[in-house]
């Protein structure tokens, strides 16, 4: 497959015949710090190697490596209709996914909004109004009843620990979530005894993550991917490995699952490099980790992700402003107000089309309330294309490391998340890092890239719940050793 499309973004480089001499060194040191090469790059995957087998030893690393008790590839050949949930921060999304067998599915979903006390209000009320919401969904959908129980894939968006597929432990709520009663303990039982109180014919069968979704969602449409990635708020990669080589499952694996058996992995790679051994880091990255709520933890999310992303820009600034080399007699209350720029400022400074940057000049009085001259404007645009290319190119480093680690030589790397998705340039700049990892001949098709992902949590929950009935059909197992 050639890596064709649009072309990275086509800035102007500018003269800087109107900045000074001292300002002109500091940017200059600048681009040093905020620019990966190609051998970096190199290192740091071969880093991540180790690292992702760490994960799955016996006595584990930073990146967590969670098996996610999916043990088969879907075929493309599933049928049937099955319900999928995402419970998020704000909705709750409920989806029919009809599997047509051909490598194709047709999806219908609604929302249903949260009530605002629900997140600090009882167990009994959540799992109530989840049912609630399942029964209202069922019954528009097949208002002439159901010949048997419709099988759910429930994508569980807070931390859980499984054992097996059909099983999860609360470790803890997130996302303004505070709800007694439910953290140690298995959500699925507490949702299934909700359903049947509300007399709904649903068999919850299999609990996800949304990045092990989007693996199995991307697999089942196009044979040729082999891993979930999301570039959005956070980071994350899932991908399959196989039982005999995660030594962490020694002993714990059924008698009826072989050593050859897939076993899907949820990664959770955004702790890549917590110990702080290869990734380039600058001061406005250490800054970001020391004043985040969990200092130390998150390392190459903190680098890469799109939560992180406007706040480096504005560090970096706030660094410029301290030297006097730009916003001189400006007012600077909202710019040292922490993340008050988010990932779409360097994603509009990128995009901004006109010569004098009218774009950014607007943006920056709209928002901050600072007056920008052509000059600084230049500057501010320099400093988003390096942030906005110091992104994509480390963040191949974790898809390279699974590919060298699995012996993929071809693959389609499937990914979703708002970074992919709308940020100027990611894609065509993690191709080119990816090009200069593997060091693949000019004019050679890329054999590895990335492409855009099915929906993890809708479509991936559904199949993961059709391969999982499957198996229980089968009297096979879906989790650990009895």
């Amino acid at each position: 497959m050639v890596h064709l499309g649009p072309k990275p973004p086509q800035h102007r480089k500018g003269t800087w015949t109107d900045v000074s001499e001292t300002l002109l060194a500091d940017l200059k040191e600048l681009e040093e710090q905020l620019t990966v090469s190609g051998e970096t790059l190199k290192k740091i995957t071969a880093h991540f190697i180790t690292e992702l087998d760490k994960g799955l030893s016996k006595k584990g690393g930073n990146i967590p490596m969670i098996p996610g008790w999916v043990h088969d590839f879907p075929t493309g050949k599933e049928t049937g209709n099955y319900l999928a949930i995402d419970l998020g921060g704000t909705n709750l999304r409920v989806v029919l996914v009809k599997l047509g067998g051909n490598r194709d599915f047709d999806t219908t979903q609604s929302k249903y909004s949260l009530p605002e006390h629900i997140r600090t209000a009882k167990s009994e009320e959540l799992w109530g109004f989840i049912a609630k919401c399942l029964k209202k969904f069922v019954v528009e959908e097949f208002p002439e009843g159901c010949t048997s129980n419709l099988p759910l894939g429930f994508t569980f968006s807070f931390p859980a620990s499984q054992s097996a597929i059909n099983s999860g432990i609360l470790q803890r709520w997130t996302k303004g979530f505070d709800i007694e009663g439910v953290e140690g303990h298995d959500v699925v039982p507490m949702l299934q005894a909700a359903i049947e109180k509300e007399g709904v014919p649903i068999d919850i069968v299999a609990l996800i993550n949304d990045t092990t979704g989007t693996l199995v969602a991307s697999m089942y449409t196009d044979p040729e991917a082999k891993m979930g990635l999301i570039f959005g708020t956070g980071c994350n990669g899932a991908y399959y490995d196989v039982v005999q080589d995660i030594p962490k499952l020694e002993g714990k694996i059924p008698d009826d699952v072989p050593q050859t058996s897939p076993m899907a992995i949820n990664c959770e790679y955004g702790s890549f490099d917590n110990e702080h051994l290869v990734l380039p880091r600058t001061k406005y990255d250490i800054q970001i980790d020391a004043e985040s709520p969990r200092p130390g933890q998150q390392s190459f999310e903190k680098m890469i992700s799109g939560y992180y992303l406007g706040e480096v820009l504005r560090l970096v600034l706030l660094d410029l402003v301290s030297k006097n080399h730009i916003f001189a007699n400006q007012p600077l209350e909202k710019l040292n107000k922490a993340f008050i720029m988010d990932t779409s400022f360097p994603a509009k400074i990128e995009e901004d089309p006109f010569e004098n940057l009218s774009e950014t000049q607007e943006l920056f009085q709209e928002v901050l309330g600072i007056e920008t001259t052509s000059p600084e404007r230049k500057i501010i645009r320099r400093l988003a294309e390096l942030i906005g290319e110091r992104s994509p190119r480390l963040s191949v480093c974790g898809i390279a490391a699974i590919c060298q680690k699995r012996g993929y030589k071809t693959a389609h790397c499937a990914a979703d998340g708002s970074v992919f998705n709308r940020y100027p340039g990611f894609k065509e700049r993690a191709a080119q890092a990816l090009r200069e990892i593997f060091e693949w001949e000019d004019g050679v098709e890329d054999p590895i890239v990335l492409v855009a992902a099915e929906d993890g949590s809708g479509a991936g929950a559904a199949i993961i719940a059709a391969l999982t009935q499957e198996r229980l059909k089968k009297g096979l197992s879906v989790g650990v050793k009895q």
